[in-house]
Formats: C-alpha cells, structure tokens, sequence
C-alpha cells in the first residue's frame, strides 16, 4: 500500500440526507469519473496491488474522481438497496460537489449499466462514456444468454468474505494466498453476507437494454476476452446496440481494470479517446431518456356537465394544483396541462411511478377518478413542449388505464427496479399507431 500521505483525501458529498465518499486525484482540466461496480471502497481500495498506480495513471491526463454508492464503502449505509436512479443521485452529488457540470463516465461491472442509463437520462451532463466489464442486463434471460442465472449468481453468498470470489474476480490470482486474503478483507469492509444478498436481489432486475440506442454520446467499451465474472458477450452486446461504440478486446479474465495484465494497454485506450480522438456519434442536444407521465381525469365531460362551469372550474384547478405539486415533489416537470389532465416528465421512471399513484389519491380525495400512462424512452424538447414516440406510447399506455390506475410499460418497469413498487402484468395489447404488442404493467407501492 502507498505511503498514506500519497494518497487522495476521503471528502463528502450531499445526495439528500445522505452523504456519499469521494476521493479525486490529479489536477488536468478534464474530469474522468469512475462509476464503481457491486462494491467498492474509496480509501481500502489503495490496499490492492495495482489500484492506485492505475489512479495516477489516469491522472496524468484527468481529474479522477471516485466515489462509494450509498450503502457501500465509506458512504451512509441506508435501509435497503438503492434503486438505479438512487444511484444517479450519488453520482449527480458528487459532480455537484465538485463544481463539475461535464464529465467524461467510465462505468465498471454493473457501474457501467448506471452510466449508460445516466448518459442516455442526463446527455448534457457527459461528454464521453467509457463502460467496462459491464452488463446490460444483471441475469441470464432468454433473449440475453450474457450472464449466468440468478440462482447461480445467489450460490456466491455463501462464501461471501473468504476471498473466493477471487477466482471469478482475479482469476490469475486465485493461487495467491496474500490476493486471496486481501479479496477477503475487501469483501467484508464493502458489504456483509446479507447486505451482499440483498444487493444481488436488487440487481437482478437491472435491465438497461431499451435505453443503449438512445445513447448520443461517444461511447469506448472495453472487455476481456477470458471474464468468468461477466462474460465477454455482455461487453460485444454494448458495442452492437449503442450507436457508434468503439470496442476494444483484451486478453486474459481479470475483472479488474487495474489488472496488470492489460492495465497500460487500457490507459492509453482511455486517453486516446477522451483526449484526442473525434468520434461519428450523433449528438442532438435536444433529445434525452425521459419517463413520461400522461394523466387524465376519468369521464370528465359527463363530470363538468352534472357540476355546471364554475364548480367543475374549481376540481379542475384543485387537481392541477395537486399535480404541480406532487410533479415538483417526485422532481419532475410539468410540461403542460391538457384541460382534464396533465403532461409531465421525470428523469428516473421510480419517482414518475410515485407521482402516479400519490396523484391519484389526490384525485379521489377531490371526489374523481384519474388514470395515468408512464413509459420511458428518447424525447426531444421544443421550446417548452416535448415530442417523439415516447410521448405518443405514454398517450397511448394511458388509454388503456382502468379508473385510478397507473398503467406503466414493460421499459419503465425494468428501469424502477429496487425503488420499491409492484407491478403487475396486464395481458398485452395493441397501442394505435404503434407497431407490436405491448407489455403493460399495473402499479402500486410496495
């Protein structure tokens, strides 16, 4: 380990209530920030060989900054497993933090599915996304044969601090009896057998796959060749679905990116392409991954006509106060309101969900009904107003509520995993004017 006055001072930022560890390292104008995996630990990873001479490396050309998710490391531990959008929220303080309002992403193992899901959300905010050893989608399923199933991912628990996950993680040092010993102590500083477990059940419902082609940044993924961890088909599945991705191939099974066994190779990877390299990427400032929100009130014609004008007046701006309020609640943004009803946006499908269903208990506490339709997807901004098919499917999943329900799609659902919600499958349906059948869920608080 490096003399401790070598190394980065441990600082915090606000996400809310709770504060999330940092360090940074080096001084170039350019911030390069490493969106960590599973676990992590900002200051005990400088205990593993390679760690903090990969840091410098990157130093040398960026401001390298990393940082433990809620719940990890140095961070607040908190009740539960932090959902995806959680998780952008630690990331969005730490940029805060640091004054930063650009930043190059470099996203590993499933640190590199929230990067993507942030840049496809937050395009703005990034300037180049960099994933590595990362998955789409956390388990096996039958369109995506990536990854083991989840009952083989839930048979590491049981020997969860001993350092046996070394085999899998550092494979080229699974010999080493001092490798193994130190895995063990990263292990248990992280995360104990059960918090471990419940991040695994969490996770298992990470699915980024929808969002890949909405990504309109220059995009570098790298992977290994030999990874047992996270197989090398999860690395070729990002560089085929997110639109003129650079993939880059190295040999060898460690997980690591510090592995020396391909570390240099990977620096210099790295800063030829957040450095000086111009990449064919779209990139439309107007357009970003949103959830959309439509909500209507439910027979509202037959409603103003039994109430007369001035009173049907009344429940009306009684409900659009209600929804200004529940929207700013759940930070998102009204983006107009349609006579019986609202248009509404959020840059994580959780709170959008949330919103939903706190509006309508306001509805009925107002004495109406409202339905709501929520879907995830590209939406171009025009002024104040929004466009794209996101919109139209979200119009569409709304047609379809029964009175005082949130109908959501199958993407939504997917991207609120671990926020907490239930959802349940409605038989699928045609959409008019959308191609295909479509996976509606029903959603509630869990």
């Amino acid at each position: 380990m490096p003399p401790t006055s070598d190394l980065p001072t441990t600082r915090y930022a606000r996400a809310g209530d709770v504060s999330i560890a940092y360090q940074t390292m080096g001084d170039a104008p350019l911030d390069l920030i490493l969106v960590p995996g599973l676990v992590s630990h900002v200051e005990f990873g400088h205990e593993l060989p390679g760690y903090t001479d990969f840091l410098r490396r990157l130093a040398a050309f960026a401001r390298v900054t990393t940082f433990d998710k809620r719940g990890q490391g140095l961070s607040d531990r908190v009740a539960g497993v932090a959902s995806l959008e959680e998780r952008m929220d630690d990331l969005k303080a730490v940029m805060t933090a640091l004054g930063v309002e650009r930043a190059v992403l470099m996203g590993y193992s499933e640190g590199g599915s929230m990067a993507a899901l942030y840049t496809a959300t937050f395009p703005e905010r990034v300037s180049r996304l960099i994933i590595y050893a990362s998955m789409a989608r956390f388990t096996r399923a039958d369109d995506y044969p990536h990854m083991p199933t989840l009952d083989e991912i839930r048979r590491s628990v049981r020997h969860w601090g001993t350092g046996a996950s070394i085999k899998s993680f550092a494979p080229s040092l699974a010999g080493d009896p001092e490798a193994m010993r130190l895995q063990a102590r990263v292990e248990r500083m992280c995360a104990s057998p059960g918090a471990y477990r419940d991040m695994l059940e969490a996770n298992a419902s990470i699915d980024v796959r929808a969002v890949l082609p909405q990504i309109r940044r220059p995009t570098l993924v790298l992977h290994h060749s030999g990874g047992r961890m996270v197989p090398v088909g999860n690395g070729r599945y990002f560089a085929e679905h997110i639109p003129g991705a650079r993939y880059i191939e190295y040999p060898g099974g460690d997980h690591r990116p510090w592995a020396p066994e391909h570390a240099e190779q990977l620096v210099a990877d790295v800063r030829s392409f957040v450095t000086g390299r111009r990449e064919r990427v779209e990139e439309s400032a107007g357009r970003a991954l949103a959830t959309v929100l439509f909500t209507d009130i439910v027979d509202s014609t037959a409603r103003a006509a039994a109430l007369g004008d001035a009173a049907w007046r009344q429940v009306l701006d009684a409900y659009e106060a209600a929804a200004a309020r529940q929207v700013a609640t759940y930070r998102g943004r009204i983006v107009k309101t349609t006579g019986d009803g609202v248009l509404a946006t959020f840059d994580g499908p959780g709170r959008a969900v949330r919103c939903a269903l706190a509006l309508g208990v306001e509805a009925r506490a107002l004495g109406i009904e409202s339905r709501a339709g929520l879907h995830t997807g590209e939406v171009e901004t025009r002024g104040a107003d929004i466009a794209g098919i996101a919109v139209n499917v979200a119009a569409r999943i709304m047609g379809e509520a029964a009175p005082g329900e949130a109908l959501v799609s199958r993407i939504a659902t997917d991207l609120a995993a671990g926020a907490g919600l239930v959802f349940a499958e409605r038989p699928p349906v045609e959409l008019r004017g959308v191609p295909g059948l479509w996976s509606l869920f029903a959603a509630r608080s869990g």
